[in-house]
Order: structure tokens, then C-alpha cells, then sequence
């Protein structure tokens, strides 16, 4: 028999999330290579909750409080099912509840959680407590949804008619994992529905963790102190076979006259609505007939967590009766096991399982003889009754939910690296076009709705400008150089979107704000209450200030704008020569060659720009090899920067060293960053970059490399009219469109603004500066190429 992939974590998981660079500079400093993805933060579980009365709603219940309470309660939520039109008092972690039978709660489920931009979804399966055909309505949710699944199979059946055969063959396809609580179940999924085995996980039914106790202990909260404590618990239904061991009791008081038989626990609400209580009032018949009246306690009521401890820590041996062997779980079987209890089964799936290795007994089925049998026999001989709980408790010490929680974060972390790997291509939402369709218009209604009489607020959650997190200087420099482009290329905008003429000034009032002159350093973040939280911004931040200053000085018409950008740039030039970030340098680089169309025989900026370009050609040539052609040991954020700098500088001084690197890096930084299948650009991701002779990390991908690619392509073919760099221009620039892993648009055709980024299952829907201006600038520099072209003269 194939086991599934992953039996059960040993030790406890470590997997942390890495920290990506901040969006908006950084420090030199990346992080570790990443060997474990991300936790998910934000989990919806879906099945049935307390205080409803079933034993999905105890499971769900247990699980969610066990996952928060190993890992955080912030960010989980539930979603039960209604089988009454009333519904349940649920706690406040049920944030949303579907109607067992109506259809289009299941969708409107679906965009709830998708709205709320849950991480993963955790579904418990049960045919029975979802609407339609074999429990079909479920499938209508998993449909809708846009972030991985990991399922739970309470039920798996050996022989499925053909509408249960269906629905469970969708879960599975629909399902990134599916977790079983049994070898047996792993077997039925391979051999029966065809499921592989790299696609299941065994993490067995979770029980709390109880002290091994004396049942005296317990006794007298139930009166039966002195008594030997025979206990069946859970929902009462006619398969339970309570009957064979109401029938034993006669044989086993002959031996042993201070035993009772406890019976603990409610009818099953389905079978009350359908048949009323007529299983119990057939046991009761069934006590008074054999002459038991005083030896059997009935408790009819739903047994709570709480009270569930108590009733097993009472008991002597425990006994599962089942009349058939298809029940491939039993979760009061497992709590029985937890507690290290003398237990007595029937042979169904489960307790095979459960019970090997002596920890059990097990009798056959419809069998009061052999029930009568075992018990004496466990009675009689404390000693085997005592080594049978012994091996019990300790085999169930893996089952505690603690260790559960777990094995739910492991399959969790498991589905997220496979996301990073594999992604899930959204066929929905699948964007078909050439490679170079028209581009789309220029559309300013986001940038202008982020910009305010202070700034760009760096921020957006969804496409509304997130106040709280304030400006950063490198926004504004980014949108500076923007406005002075829009402006130099005339384009004519409808006034309500329009990107006002005023908007160049308010962007270089807020880098001469910025700057310190204490400390001849630009301040990076500001907060929306006016308040700078540091005296000086990174190397990063600084570079990107100068680019903004000099595409002012080089293209702006604007006698005041440039007089200010001139005073500007002469006092925080100088400072750059003291950087050790190659991106500060490739950003200060960009902006002197700006700067230099207008005064090229400015020999300090043209001594420092050679400068800090001989420092990225020899790191360049200090660190690459045959295999890795880059300036660093990792491919990070803003890449294509970096080779840009060099194409322009050695294009500029005609140092040919300087040009050959430049294409070189960038043809290699290219041939990393393309899909080996479909060819469409695949930027090194955020959550751990890509580190030599480590894995690269496919995401979180960031609008900041597409925008960055189309301007490195289109300088290589300025300088080698080599049409090949203006296909790869086109290829980064078709990311944003939807060329991409996912095959979903990173751009807002409504606002024309740009969602923050791709994920393994989604895009990031906040339209936030760094994003939207990426989106932005690249449109700008492929209308400028097309418009060149329709003149006949390259850009």
C-alpha cells in the first residue's frame, strides 16, 4: 500500500516568513535564500461549528482553536454550514455562514473570501452537510475561488455511486492538497479516484491533550464512584450498534456485578428530523427486555468538549460497537485513544488502524458474546487492561492537536511552495493577444487620486489611497520623472483625469522638503501627519532623488522648475560618491546622464559618473562567471537598473567594456527571467530573491522589474538597433497585461492605475505609487517607441 506524502511532521515546524526588501528602498542587506515558504496569514476553514451539533462541527471547532493557538488568532476565520433556516449563536471567528441548499450562498462565499484576500482555504468534506447531488454545492464555491484549497476528507468511500464518484474527483482536481486520517483512505484515493499519492497528506484525527489519569478520578462527577465504567459516547444513530453492548451486559454482570454502561450523548439531529428518537426508545426496550435498568445510564444531550473529557476520564474501558466496517474515521474512537483508555472496537476501518499493536481490542461485528468475552477477560486482569492504555497513550501523544496544528501548517506551507514553483494559471480570467497589440491609453484618474497637496501617498488598499502610511521620497522621485516625461511628450489629457500642470512642482517639493542639509541626505518616509521618521533615507532613496532631479534639468522646459532641481542637485550630487549600493549607483547614474543633455561639460558630474560606473564595471567583472553574469552573488529587486546604467554610460563615453557588460548582463538577467515553456517574462520574485547556486524564487512579482525591463531592452536597442531587445521590451511590457504566469492583468483598465503585484494564486489588487507609476513610466517609453517608429526613426 503507497502511503501519502506526508505522514506527519516530527519536531515542530519552523517556517518563517522571509522579509522582502521594503518596497520603496532598501538596505544593501537581502535576505536569507529561502529553503520553506511563507506561512499562510490569513485562513478561512470551512464545515460545520459548534454550537452545532455534529461531530464536523466539534472537528472544525478543535482545529481552528488549534492553529490559533500555535500560531495567532488574528487572521483565521470560519465558515459553517446552516441546516436550518435560523442558524447557529456562532463565536466571532465565524465570519460568514452558507445555506446548507442554497446555491448562490456557495457563490457568494466564494466572493467573500476572494474579496477579503484569504491566503488559503481549508474545507472539510463531508457528503452530507453540503446542498445539491452527493453534497455537488461545494464544488460551485472551490470553483469561485482564487487562492489555494487544502481539503479535509472525513469520508472516503470504497464504493461511490456515480454522483458521489463526481463530486469527489472535482474536490480532488479543485483541491492543491487533500489531508486524510487514515492509510486506508490514502489507499481508497489512488486506487478508487485515481488521486496521486504526491498529492495527499496523512495527519490524523486530533485529540487533546489529557493527563493519564485514574478514572476514579472522574467517578463521582457522574455518580458512579466504586463502579467498573463501561462508556459509549457521540451522536447516537442506528449504526452504532449500542444494542450488542446492552445485550453483552447480563454475561459480564454474572462476573462482575458493579459495572454500568454509560451512554453519553444526543441523537443525531439529521436522524431526529427524519425519524424522530426512535433509536433510543429501541434501546431503552432493549435494557428493560434483557433486565439492565440499573446497570445502564443514558445522558441524552450533546456532549460538550468539556464534558467529553470528563465522560472518558470516567471510563474503565471504552467501547465503539459499530455494525459495519465502512467508517474510515471515528473521531470519538481517537479521543478514546488520547485519554489511554482500555478500549474495546468492532473492526472497522478506522479502529484497525487505531488500535494495532495491542492498543485495542477488537471483536467481531453484531457480536455481544465476544463483547461479553473481552470484557471480562480486560476485568479480570488489571494488568493487561493496564499495558492496553499505556501503548494507547503514548501512540496518541502524535495526535494531540498541538502536534495537528502542525501537520496542518506543514501541508499549508507544503501547497505554497508548490504554488511558487507551479503556478495556478486563473482560466477565467485568461488574456488572449498578440505581442504587440495596441497599447492601452494613458490614464491618470489613480495617480491623480493619489496625489494631494503634499505628494504621492506611496499606499492604496484597493484603489483607495491608504492615508496612514504616508509619502516616501522615492515615489515622489519616481513620480517627478513622470510628470516631466508626460510633459516633454505633450500628451493631451481629458481634464477630469488630467495630471496637472502643477504636479512637477509638488513632487520637487517634496524632494527639497526631503533633503537635509545636515546631513547632505534625502529623508525617505514621511507620515501623513507631516513628521519625518528618520533624519536620512538609504542609498537607494537618494539615487532615486537624483534621477528625479536630473530628468528636470535634462528635459523640463520650465525655467523655475529647473533653477530649483539645479540647486537641488548640486547639493546632494556629491554625497553619492560615498555609496556602496550598486542600485544607488545605477539610480545616480540615470539621473546624471539626464542631467548631462543639458550640461554636458560639467566636469564634476561627468567625473563622478565615470566614476561610479568603473566601481558597477568591476564589481561586474569581479563576480561574474560562466553560469552567473550579474553585478552580485543575487538577483534582487530593481534589477534591470543596473545593466541600463552601464548601456547608458559606456554607450555615452563609447567604452565599449562598459557596453558589452551592459548587453551581456542583461541578455543573461533575461534568459533567467523567461518561462522555459510559454516564453512570457517571469520576474525574480520578492519572498527570497534569487541567490547563486540557490532556487529563484517565482514570487512575489513585482511591477517594479517589468517597468524596469522595458527601459534596460529599449536602451540596448537605441544603441545596437538590434530588434531582438525591442521584442524583449514588448515581452515586459506584456507582463502587465497579462502575460504573465497567472495570465491575469496587473493593469487597471478603469483607473489606469496598476495592482501591487503577483502572487502564486492572484494578483495584488491595492494600486499602490511604486506599482502604478512602474505601469505607468513603461507605457510612457512604449508610445514613445511606437511613435518614433510611425516617424521612421528609432527612439
Amino acid at each position: 500500500m503507497s502511503l501519502p506524502n506526508a505522514v506527519f511532521p516530527r519536531g515542530i515546524l519552523e517556517v518563517i516568513r522571509p522579509t522582502p526588501p521594503s518596497r520603496n528602498g532598501v538596505s544593501a542587506a537581502y535576505p536569507p535564500r529561502q529553503s520553506k515558504p511563507s506561512l499562510p496569514s490569513r485562513i478561512a476553514v470551512i464545515g460545520n461549528y459548534l454550537p452545532r451539533q455534529c461531530g464536523i462541527a466539534t472537528f472544525t471547532t478543535d482545529l481552528c482553536s488549534a492553529i490559533s493557538s500555535e500560531y495567532g488568532a488574528a487572521r483565521l476565520l470560519a465558515l459553517p454550514v446552516n441546516d436550518t433556516e435560523q442558524g447557529y449563536d456562532y463565536p466571532p471567528r465565524v465570519r460568514w455562514s452558507l445555506a446548507q441548499d442554497n446555491l448562490r450562498s456557495y457563490q457568494e462565499a466564494a466572493e467573500f473570501l476572494n474579496f477579503n484576500n484569504i491566503d488559503m482555504v481549508c474545507l472539510q468534506h463531508e457528503y452530507g452537510i453540503f446542498g445539491g447531488t452527493a453534497g455537488s454545492h461545494i464544488l460551485h464555491l472551490l470553483r469561485g475561488l482564487k487562492m489555494p484549497v487544502v481539503t479535509t476528507l472525513h469520508t472516503v468511500l470504497r464504493e461511490p455511486n456515480p454522483d458521489q464518484r463526481i463530486v469527489m474527483e472535482e474536490i480532488a482536481e479543485l483541491s492543491d492538497r487533500l489531508i486524510v486520517m487514515s492509510e486506508l483512505s490514502s489507499q481508497f484515493l489512488q486506487e478508487i479516484f485515481k488521486v496521486p499519492v504526491s498529492k495527499i497528506d496523512m495527519v490524523p484525527h486530533g485529540v487533546p491533550d489529557l493527563p493519564f489519569l485514574d478514572p476514579n478520578f472522574y467517578k463521582e462527577r457522574f455518580g458512579v464512584e466504586g463502579k467498573a465504567v463501561l462508556l459509549t459516547f457521540g451522536l447516537l444513530s442506528p449504526n452504532k450498534g449500542i444494542e450488542n453492548v446492552i445485550q453483552a451486559l447480563p454475561q459480564i454482570l454474572s462476573k462482575h456485578k458493579n459495572v454500568v454502561y454509560m451512554v453519553a450523548g444526543a441523537t443525531h439531529p439529521h436522524v431526529l428530523r427524519r425519524e424522530g428518537d426512535k433509536y433510543r426508545t429501541h434501546l431503552h426496550a432493549v435494557v428493560k427486555e434483557v433486565g439492565v435498568e440499573s446497570n445502564v445510564i443514558f445522558h441524552n444531550r450533546f456532549v460538550s468538549p468539556e464534558e467529553m473529557v470528563e465522560f472518558i476520564g470516567a471510563a474503565d474501558i471504552y467501547i465503539t460497537p459499530y455494525r459495519h466496517e465502512a467508517q474510515v474515521v471515528s473521531g470519538t474512537l481517537a479521543y478514546a485513544l488520547g485519554a489511554g483508555k482500555a478500549i474495546i472496537s468492532t473492526p472497522y476501518w478506522h479502529a484497525i488502524e487505531l488500535l494495532d499493536d495491542r492498543r485495542g481490542a477488537l471483536v467481531p461485528f453484531q457480536n455481544p458474546g465476544a463483547i461479553a468475552q473481552k470484557t471480562i477477560e480486560l476485568l479480570d486482569t488489571p494488568a493487561i487492561r493496564h499495558a492496553m492504555r499505556k501503548r494507547a497513550y503514548l501512540f496518541a501523544r502524535e495526535m494531540v492537536w498541538k502536534r495537528v496544528a502542525q501537520g496542518y501548517m506543514e501541508s499549508f506551507a507544503h501547497v505554497r511552495s508548490d504554488r511558487m514553483h507551479t503556478p495556478q494559471v486563473q482560466f477565467s480570467a485568461r488574456v488572449n493577444f498578440e505581442s504587440e497589440d495596441p497599447l492601452p491609453p494613458l490614464k491618470l484618474n489613480h495617480l491623480h487620486r493619489l496625489t494631494d497637496d503634499t505628494g504621492m501617498l506611496q499606499h492604496s488598499i484597493f484603489t483607495t489611497p491608504k492615508y496612514g502610511e504616508g509619502y516616501t521620497t522615492d515615489d515622489n522621485a519616481r513620480a517627478l520623472v513622470f510628470a516631466v516625461l508626460v510633459k516633454q511628450q505633450g500628451k493631451e489629457l481629458d481634464s477630469e483625469t488630467s495630471f496637472t500642470l502643477g504636479s512637477s512642482f509638488r513632487y520637487l517639493a517634496f524632494l527639497e522638503h526631503a533633503f537635509n542639509p545636515a546631513k547632505g541626505r534625502f529623508r525617505n518616509f514621511l507620515g501623513y501627519d507631516r513628521q519625518w521618521s528618520e533624519d536620512e533615507g538609504s542609498e537607494d532613496c537618494h539615487g532615486r532623488a537624483l534621477w528625479g532631479l536630473g530628468t528636470v534639468l535634462g528635459r523640463s522646459r520650465d525655467l523655475g522648475l529647473r533653477c530649483a532641481a539645479g540647486r537641488l542637485f548640486e547639493f546632494s550630487l556629491p554625497p553619492a560618491m560615498e555609496f556602496r549600493s550598486p542600485r544607488a549607483w545605477a539610480y545616480t547614474l540615470l539621473g546624471i546622464h539626464e542631467y548631462l543633455h543639458s550640461f554636458p561639460g560639467d566636469r564634476d558630474a561627468q567625473k563622478i559618473r565615470l566614476a561610479l560606473a568603473q566601481r558597477l564595471l568591476e564589481m561586474y567583472e569581479s563576480i561574474q562567471r560562466p553560469n552567473w553574469k550579474w553585478f552580485e552573488d543575487v538577483l534582487a529587486y530593481g534589477n534591470a537598473r543596473l545593466p541600463q546604467a552601464m548601456l547608458q554610460v559606456g554607450s555615452a563615453v563609447a567604452d565599449h567594456r562598459m557596453v558589452s557588460a551592459g548587453l551581456e548582463a542583461l541578455d543573461w538577467l533575461l534568459k533567467t527571467q523567461h518561462c522555459e515553456t510559454n516564453g512570457h517574462f517571469v520576474p525574480i520574485g520578492s519572498q527570497g530573491f534569487y541567490h547563486q547556486n540557490g532556487e529563484k524564487a517565482r514570487f512575489d512579482q513585482q511591477p517594479l522589474e517589468a517597468a524596469g525591463a522595458v527601459s534596460a531592452c529599449l536602451e540596448a536597442y537605441r544603441i545596437t538597433s538590434d530588434t531582438r531587445w525591442r521584442g524583449e521590451a514588448w515581452t515586459a511590457f506584456n507582463w502587465f497585461l497579462g502575460a504573465n504566469d497567472l495570465q491575469l492583468p496587473l493593469y487597471d483598465a478603469t483607473t489606469g492605475g496598476c495592482r501591487d503585484g503577483l502572487h502564486p494564486d492572484r494578483a495584488n489588487e491595492n494600486q499602490g505609487a511604486e506599482s502604478t507609476l512602474s505601469f505607468l513610466m513603461a507605457l510612457l517609453e512604449m508610445r514613445s517607441l511606437q511613435e518614433s517608429e510611425k516617424m521612421g526613426t528609432q527612439a
